[in-house]
């Protein structure tokens, strides 16, 4: 009679990805609930509406997209420790935000446009567009982190995987939906 044991190093990768999520997911949690929000609020209250609607309009897509992040890796959390989670409600869910992520991503240069209207097109001086345009493109990679490509390289594993392949990974997130699963 033969007996399947369990493949020791797939125990060891969910064991240390169950323990990097227990504290990632919390990090993700705060940054879109209370960084991101206080820094917006901080900006609009600083400077004019004129001057930061495009900086404004990047942090609150980067807030939502944030939420998407963290609310997966709550799900994947959740999935890994045994607890029931609604797999078909939540890959719909994420199907759905990926659509409205492009939709609001392709509205970058509208607002970036009505910045520059409202400005008498004045690109001198201007600062507030110059990290309204690093806010709009930190949303657009990270929404790629989540939706394509990993980006981001925060442990060792992702680092010895990049040098081992000489490739970035695929987003969990975005190999979960295309095995249908969480």
């Amino acid at each position: 009679m033969i007996i399947n044991k369990p493949n020791k190093n797939l125990l060891m990768t969910k064991k240390r990805l169950i323990k990097r999520l227990k504290w990632y997911y919390p990090t993700e949690k705060f940054h879109t609930y209370l960084t991101f929000p206080a820094l917006l609020i901080y900006l609009l209250y600083s400077n004019s509406i004129k001057d930061s609607i495009f900086i404004a309009y990047g942090l609150v897509v980067c807030i939502i997209i944030l939420y998407q992040g963290q609310l997966y890796w709550k799900l994947k959390l959740y999935s890994l420790i045994g607890k029931l989670i609604n797999q078909e409600k939540y890959l719909e869910f994420f199907r759905k935000s990926k659509k409205i992520n492009l939709v609001l991503m392709g509205l970058i240069p509208l607002f970036l446009i009505i910045q520059l209207m409202l400005q008498n097109w004045t690109f001198t001086n201007n600062k507030m567009l110059f990290w309204g345009v690093l806010a709009n493109v930190f949303t657009i990679l990270e929404y790629i982190n989540y939706y394509h490509t990993q980006l981001m390289m925060d442990n060792k594993y992702d680092i010895e995987y990049l040098i081992r392949n000489k490739k970035l990974k695929r987003a969990s997130l975005a190999k979960d939906l295309m095995e249908n699963k969480i």
